[in-house]
């Protein structure tokens, strides 16, 4: 494995800025790396190393490089987008074959931000069909795969972006996250992600303009690079109503200068979300270890109420925004589980939306109440390891069968439903290797702060020397009875 490849984000950076490399010699890296892995994984389905070398050399001209001093400047690294994200002049499918040869004019403005500061985009990550699903596979492009065992799945829908920084193929991945889509794969794939605060990064083009569920964000090896990242992608855009401006102290700052939380709060909720016994033990004794640190750890009862159904309800309401057209048109086109979703929106009433946010409002109340006494909450990153690469997820979780495709994001969608943000970190591998993680939950906002307790976190396993991985073989473990 090269040398540069190895770098962590920051320490690519910090080269990149004192000129010990260039942003060529780690797209010829890249390159070399992802020739080697691709084959196994299927991360980085479109590659458009031409334009990122065109890039690269208006860098070293001199040319782009205004915003220099910012604290989220980049300085040349390669970085992968996510294929729900437009891309001037590169294939953007959107993971649907209705879209199989969309070449778009006009990048969206998060990447028009992100390579403003110097990050160089390298290529496209795979995703679900419109991003939909808990397993990254599509007709235009096929499946990709977990590299700790190629015979499991990544999740979804960030999938190909968690798989990219796992084996080394970039240095940092954009994704987003509506029920999960950053903090899945991240928690299958030994990665981090962090779901940002509504309004933290902007959506750009996006039709939910107004509405909180789906965000972008980054993915990365570790917690500083992690931080690294927002400070890039965060920042007020008049496209996008709900930004605000980035925050006067980096977040990168923030995470190196990371105290530990005085207060934790662990909880598998209520008892009536699905998770394996090995998941549930790892975790729980996971986050014991913030002890090591001199935190207070407390285990709290989290009500969920009708929290589950309340997600579903206001989530098909977006899909109606998105696919309603498409629906009508082009049916035959979209995947069962963008017709379900779509579906279940459309047959919705007012009354079920009012009672969804009623619900919503509660919950959030309950989350207040426990935020009044800990810094942070604490919960299993997901209810059971990486499953089968074969199915859209998991029949059953811990002996549960799973109504739907969504009856194990819940661990991650409840937090969603707060405008919460929250980081998928590490925490060890269960008994056949798979990796395991927990989700690190702050206030809305307050990003810094579970992105701070992320890093305490990360300090004490070291996990995130693991990395980068080669991809591994290996046969699909038997479910949990």
């Amino acid at each position: 494995m090269d040398d540069l490849v190895r770098l962590t984000a920051t320490e690519a950076v910090a080269r990149l800025k004192r000129r010990e490399v260039s942003p060529l010699d780690l797209l010829d890296a890249a390159e070399r790396r992802i020739a080697a892995v691709e084959p196994a994984v299927n991360a980085l389905p479109t590659l458009c190393l031409d334009r990122a070398r065109d890039h690269a050399r208006r860098l070293l001209a001199g040319q782009g490089t205004e915003q220099s001093g910012h604290p989220g400047w980049l300085a040349g690294l390669p970085v992968s987008i996510k294929d729900l994200t437009d891309v001037a002049g590169v294939r953007t499918t959107y993971g649907s074959p209705i879209f199989r040869d969309h070449v778009p004019d006009a990048s969206h403005p998060l990447v028009e931000r992100i390579e403003a500061l110097g990050g160089i985009v390298l290529g496209k990550s795979n995703t679900p069909e419109f991003g939909a699903g808990g397993s990254t596979f599509n007709e235009v492009f096929g499946r990709t795969r977990n590299p700790w065992n190629t015979a499991l799945t990544c999740a979804g829908s960030t999938g190909g972006g968690a798989v990219a920084v796992a084996t080394g193929e970039c240095w940092l991945s954009h994704g987003s996250d509506h029920g999960g889509s950053l903090r899945r794969p991240a928690t299958y794939c030994g990665v981090v992600g962090l779901r940002p605060s509504p309004g933290r990064v902007t959506r750009g083009t996006s039709n939910t303009l107004f509405g909180p569920l789906s965000v972008q964000g980054p993915m990365a090896r570790n917690i500083p690079d992690l931080a690294l990242f927002l400070d890039t992608m965060a920042g007020w855009d008049i496209r996008d109503p709900l930004t605000y401006d980035a925050p006067a102290t980096p977040y990168a700052a923030a995470v190196a200068g990371a105290r530990p939380p005085k207060r934790i709060a662990y909880s598998t909720f209520d008892g009536s979300l699905a998770i394996d016994r090995e998941s549930r033990a790892l975790c729980e004794a996971a986050a014991r270890r913030f002890t090591e640190a001199g935190c207070a750890v407390e285990e709290v009862r989290l009500d969920l109420g009708g929290l589950q159904e309340a997600f579903l309800a206001l989530r098909s309401q977006q899909f109606v925004v998105d696919r309603e057209k498409q629906l009508e048109t082009q049916r035959d086109l979209l995947k069962p589980d963008i017709v379900w979703n779509t579906e279940r929106g459309l047959a919705g009433t007012p009354s079920r939306l009012a009672w969804a946010e009623r619900e919503r409002a509660a919950w959030y109340r309950r989350l207040l109440a426990v935020f009044a006494g800990a810094d942070v909450i604490v919960t299993p990153g997901a209810g059971t390891p990486a499953f089968d690469v074969m199915l859209r997820h998991p029949e059953s979780i811990g002996g549960q069968r799973l109504e739907n495709y969504m009856a194990g994001s819940m661990w991650n969608a409840a937090f969603t439903l707060a405008g919460c943000p929250a980081v998928a970190v590490p925490c060890g591998f269960d008994q056949y290797g798979r990796p395991v993680g927990l989700q690190v939950v702050a206030p809305p906002r307050r990003d810094e702060v579970a992105l701070a307790a992320a890093a305490v976190f990360e300090r004490i396993t070291g996990l995130d020397r693991l990395l980068p991985i080669d991809p591994r073989a290996g046969t699909v473990p038997p479910p949990e009875p």
